[in-house]
């Protein structure tokens, strides 16, 4: 009898433990269902939404207010840094993540938690694991300085690796890291040279979809974007988002 009760009450504690971390799981996604979740909003904005998460990178020319949980900018131009459009999607318990120079005008202005990274530092926000990779000009020094120390950014959402390359030239450290979807500017007066090294960057990062952005408005053309695409044909699956 008393062997029986010792049997009884390990099988609880095995049920209870096993239904524990089942219940604990992280969820996993596709690149494929994931990109249904990326909203460009132009330029280089871009809204994620995942599970009860809101997430917003560069927000600019925002046309509705909205609950942000993370925000995240990669450098100090306005088109990126924009504290009138941040303001539309901040709530008092929005997580901010930044590089220094940017960080110290976003606590100026809100009162919120700041996570400053510089390139190649990694942080777990609010369960997100967020990575600022290098983001700058190889040939347009003046624009994007790398000494700036200004980022791009890689989160894991539901197992699936998302990389907003920010303002940034092809650059070396590309071939340093990899992603599942690809988020790439192809203005060619501030970012990259040409719609071709777009599209070689795409294949630097190892990239299954890649989505041009930062295009349409002051650089870069819908055609730029049709072009994008045939570069990459049968080796990215490359989907030109509408503008939201």
């Amino acid at each position: 009898m008393k062997d029986r009760g010792i049997v009884l009450l390990l099988f609880l504690i095995f049920f209870f433990f096993s239904t524990n971390l089942f219940s604990n799981k992280v969820e996993t996604s596709t690149p494929q269902e994931m990109v249904k979740n990326i909203h460009w909003l132009g330029q280089s904005a871009v809204k994620i939404t995942t599970g009860e998460k809101v997430i917003y990178i560069d927000p600019f020319r925002i046309k509705n207010k909205d609950e942000a949980d993370i925000i995240l900018v990669t450098h100090g131009h306005g088109d990126h840094l924009s504290l009138p459009d941040i303001g539309k999607v901040r709530t008092e318990k929005t997580t901010f993540v930044a590089p220094q120079d940017c960080a110290i005008e976003i606590k100026a202005k809100f009162n919120n938690t700041v996570v400053t990274l510089k390139p190649g530092q990694s942080q777990n926000v609010q369960n997100i694991l967020i990575e600022a990779v290098p983001a700058y000009n190889v040939v347009k020094t003046d624009f994007h300085p790398k000494t700036y120390q200004w980022v791009g950014y890689v989160l894991l959402l539901d197992g699936v690796r998302i990389y907003h390359a920010g303002d940034t030239e092809r650059i070396p450290e590309m071939k340093t890291f990899s992603c599942d979807i690809a988020m790439l500017p192809l203005g060619q007066t501030y970012t990259m040279n040409s719609v071709e090294e777009a599209a070689e960057a795409a294949l630097d990062v190892k990239a299954k979809i890649a989505i041009p952005i930062h295009y349409g408005l002051a650089e870069g053309t819908i055609e730029d974007a049709v072009t994008f695409k045939k570069l990459l044909q049968d080796k990215v699956e490359v989907i030109i988002k509408d503008q939201e």
